[in-house]
């Protein structure tokens, strides 16, 4: 099966000495202020499919203000609109390998129930998983190229099966019914051989090879580890997956289909995060996830050494995708203080294009921070990895206000991915403290189930311990520090306002969970195969284990809660229920504590569409500005009433 190559666009800069003195030297000069509306007029491009002659690309694009879809030239010039909703966004998987038909994909305004969608050569939109309820997903093409492979629990909504959709008529047939809650993770190219994996917690994962001749099932990792199935060898010989067996790091594996011998054929001082080979098996990619940011190898596979990759000027390429043929490849470059970009490079004549110029012209770039890495202890010694933005106006002399930021999962990672809230926010004054406390992924599996069973506990202590950090620089006000966070970190904002009352001045809670046995026992039925390795991770809200749960669930002691808060949700989010917010603002206001509520009717589990990430991100300075720069209040007509319900719909 012919799958995609995926890539984590992010990427850390480490600074030397001559940095942290340029760095200085940027604080005595005066730096350029933006608006929100600046900084979210940088597009945000995604995917890169080339066509079956090479000439173009599909991508996404939110330039319209949510995302649509886009083909470009392959050697630069204007994008062309292919969808122009002005509602829900709608995203490029592919072009279809043998003409130039495409495959899109969209749910219904974040609700996570995803269909798949043709565009026919006459430029007709057709749902082709029009099964209400249920939820599809891409997988590839098959070999042939005659045929698409989709995920689909219109089955059971609580099972994924394989189904094979030809592409003349769109008529789908299963070839795998998933009846033992495994999740399907990758074919064959001759569909004998399927990848099911089965998670049991946080560091072990089963890993099985499903012969669909034979029908036998055999599990492929020997120990307790974390394995991940990544692609099998082009001539159907060998199948390739990461494990962390015996080590901290996950490193790449083959596995004999015929004599089930195994070799370890790559390993890094890092997780490999992924891998994966080309159309005909000449390259294999291997990501690296190296301390937070990506690190992309393309390895000759005769010689399995690293190609020449082009160099972008200190900027990192941080993800990469072929041509059929194999003589295009596409490239996002980017960093931390730079939108990633678009470029494609031929393999053949050397010549590189650069597609996109995202970041908004209005601009400076260098009125933009790079973060850098910085480590500290924590209460009990463990060492705190975190990503730190300083702003260039900051100064002993001119002490600024900070943020503690902390990550969704639970086991997430910050990486130093262009982000435009923080930069914004870095813009207007504020330093930023992105937090990768225990139980975060990309450091080693000891540290990763470093929270297991005591969320809000010892987690909480490193966030924490990162405010005390801050407070111990020269450019910070260390009576001005707060903490934000969406999903769990929104839920590490609570408990944070909850337990330990005093040590924040402010908190900002992106649609984070705040009872968790609610949450726990209302995850969609499409996470079954997760359920129990969460359970047991989190804990079982059918057990005992909901005394505990109650106990860290910040809805049952908002009475605690004694500074300024602000809540954002999105009314259709299928992970965090509308109710879980609802409640906490609730609680809160009882209190007399000021408390502003930013509701998105048509936003699931983030916002997406631009129009509301504005809303969003503006809301935010403005209440960080009120309450802990305590200077420049919100624009007149803006400022909300402390105990008003404040509604941002999209029109």
């Amino acid at each position: 099966m012919k799958t995609k190559l995926f890539g984590l666009c992010m990427a850390i800069l480490l600074f030397s000495c001559k940095d942290e003195a340029k760095n200085s030297d940027l604080a005595k000069k005066e730096v350029k202020q933006y608006t929100i509306e600046q900084f979210m007029d940088n597009e945000a491009i995604g995917g890169g499919s080339f066509s079956y002659d090479n000439s173009q690309l599909l991508v996404s694009s939110n330039r319209s203000g949510i995302y649509n879809v886009y083909t470009i030239p392959s050697n630069g010039g204007e994008m062309t609109p292919i969808t122009a909703s002005d509602s829900t966004s709608i995203f490029a998987e592919a072009f279809f390998p043998k003409d130039n038909r495409m495959l899109l994909s969209a749910d219904g305004n974040g609700d996570e129930i995803d269909h798949l969608f043709v565009r026919d050569l006459e430029g007709n939109i057709k749902d082709i998983t029009p099964e209400k309820g249920a939820k599809s997903s891409f997988y590839g093409w098959s070999k042939d190229n005659k045929s698409l492979y989709y995920g689909s629990n219109k089955r059971d909504p609580r099972f994924f099966d394989v189904y094979k959709m030809n592409l003349e008529d769109y008529s789908s047939e299963m070839i795998y019914q998933n009846n033992d809650n495994l999740t399907f993770s990758g074919m064959s190219n001759d569909e004998n051989y399927f990848a099911l994996s089965k998670s049991i917690n946080t560091n072990d994962s089963d890993l099985f090879l499903y012969n669909s001749t034979t029908k036998e099932k055999v599990k492929i990792n020997d120990n307790q580890s974390a394995n991940s199935a990544q692609d099998f060898a082009v001539d159907n010989s060998k199948f390739y997956y990461t494990t962390d067996d015996g080590s901290e790091f996950a490193y790449l594996m083959s596995y004999d289909l015929s004599t089930g011998e195994k070799n370890k054929v790559v390993e890094k001082d890092w997780d490999i995060m992924g891998s994966g080979f080309t159309e005909d098996g000449n390259y294999m990619v291997v990501y690296v996830n190296e301390d937070g940011k990506n690190a992309i190898e393309v390895l000759d596979t005769k010689t399995m050494t690293p190609i020449d990759l082009p160099d972008f000027d200190g900027k990192s390429i941080t993800s990469v995708g072929f041509s059929s043929d194999e003589n295009w490849m596409r490239m996002y470059v980017g960093g931390s203080n730079a939108p990633s970009d678009l470029y494609t490079y031929n393999l053949e004549t050397k010549e590189q294009h650069r597609l996109s110029n995202v970041l908004n012209k209005d601009i400076d770039a260098g009125d933009l921070v790079t973060a850098k890495v910085i480590r500290y202890k924590s209460f009990d010694g463990v060492e705190i990895p975190a990503i730190y933005y300083l702003p260039h106006q900051a100064s002993a002399e001119n002490k600024v206000p900070a943020m503690v930021w902390v990550h969704g999962g639970p086991g997430g990672q910050t990486r130093q991915n262009f982000s435009s809230l923080i930069q914004y926010m870095v813009n207007q004054g504020y330093a930023v403290l992105a937090v990768n406390n225990r139980g975060s992924s990309g450091y080693g599996k000891t540290f990763y189930q470093m929270d297991d069973l005591n969320h809000g506990e010892k987690d909480l202590q490193d966030c924490v311990e990162g405010k005390n950090w801050l407070a111990e620089q020269a450019e910070i006000d260390g009576s001005k520090i707060g903490i934000i966070g969406g999903s769990y970190g929104g839920y590490m904002t609570m408990a944070a306002l909850t337990y330990t009352p005093e040590e924040f001045a402010v908190g900002v809670n992106l649609f984070g969970v705040t009872n968790w046995m609610r949450t726990l026992k209302s995850i969609p039925p499409y996470w079954e195969s997760f359920r129990e390795s969460l359970y047991k991770e989190l804990g079982d809200p059918f057990s005992a284990d909901s005394v505990r749960l109650k106990r860290i669930s910040p809805l049952f002691h908002t009475d605690k809660v004694t500074k300024p808060l602000i809540v954002l949700q999105g009314s259709k989010d299928p992970r965090v229920l509308q109710v879980e917010s609802d409640e906490i603002v609730e609680g809160v206001r009882k209190n007399g504590v000021p408390v502003e509520y930013v509701l998105f009717e048509d936003e699931g589990h983030g916002f997406v569409k631009k129009e509301n990430q504005i809303k969003a991100n503006e809301r935010i300075v403005q209440f960080l500005d009120k309450y802990l720069k305590k200077e420049s209040p919100p624009k007149d007509g803006d400022e909300p009433e402390a105990d008003k319900k404040i509604e941002a719909e999209s029109k």
